[in-house]
């Protein structure tokens, strides 16, 4: 088991971009989420003031 987390010696350089791309994954994902939900509203918004126009 410890030869899978030393990664052949190279650990120090795996582990971290490991880290660093499930940050940036995580970070794309709430954006994503957020510009969704940003994008349903002003949708909603849009669709109330086009009913109210008919």
């Amino acid at each position: 088991m410890s030869e899978f987390f030393d990664m052949g010696g190279y650990a120090a350089f795996v582990w971290p971009a490991y880290g660093l791309t499930a940050l940036i994954m995580v970070v794309v994902a709430i954006f994503s989420i957020r510009a969704a939900r940003s994008t349903n509203a002003a949708f909603e918004r849009l669709s109330a003031q086009a009913g109210k126009k008919e």
